[in-house]
């Protein structure tokens, strides 16, 4: 049985099409119900719904083999697996945004507001910037509207929330998207299943940029 770990919500439900369409269907994932895990013995497939920034843990841990994590997650947590595959969904960016009359003065400590404290600090080391992170769970779009910091680092998709708040994007860090990742344990002992799943998933992503 390959355990496959899926993120809660729109990302994870795309994710579970794809691997209905690579032949690893799960009929009752589509009941409404409020089940956690779903499994189909006849094609040795187990899913479980978690947490978007838990599945990392999960594979990570060998709870799951395999799991569905966005780019941020990896890069923030750094856990320790095989990053194997770019599902190209969930696509978005990692940034820098502040208000719109900001002006940075590298004379003095920047302020910035994030929940991706690792990224954030990666970043500005890499650039020589001294920083202040503040770390925040929620809202950071008020952190430089109040004064709490300078600028913010966190995902942005359309920016229309930024805009409405009379913030832009200063820089953009890293593009954001959906990853396939594996238990390195399961992918040495799972591979040729894995490798399966890798094959069908390729090709169906190619069928759908090509439609």
């Amino acid at each position: 049985m390959l355990n496959v770990a899926l993120p809660k919500g729109r990302i994870g439900e795309k994710v579970y099409s794809m691997f209905e369409a690579a032949g690893l269907e799960c009929p009752s994932i589509r009941e409404n119900n409020r089940k956690l895990i779903f499994e189909n013995p006849e094609v040795g497939v187990r899913y479980f719904w978690v947490k978007p920034s838990d599945v990392a843990i999960y594979v990570e841990r060998g709870a799951a083999d395999i799991g569905v994590a966005g780019k941020d997650i990896l890069l923030e947590y750094e856990p320790d697996i095989y990053e194997l595959y770019d599902l190209n969904i969930g696509k978005c960016r990692m940034a820098v945004a502040a208000k719109e009359d900001f002006r940075d003065n590298p004379q003095k400590t920047l302020k910035v507001a994030t929940k991706f404290t690792n990224i954030a600090q990666n970043y500005y080391t890499s650039l020589g910037r001294d920083i202040d992170i503040i770390h925040l769970n929620g809202s950071i779009e008020l952190a430089p509207i109040l004064g709490l910091s300078d600028v913010i680092v966190d995902i942005v998709e359309t920016g229309t929330t930024l805009r409405e708040n009379h913030l832009t994007v200063v820089e953009s860090i890293v593009p954001i998207s959906a990853r396939l990742i594996a238990n390195k344990a399961s992918f040495k002992f799972k591979n040729e299943a894995i490798a399966s799943i890798v094959k069908k998933l390729s090709e169906i992503k190619e069928g759908m940029s090509e439609n």
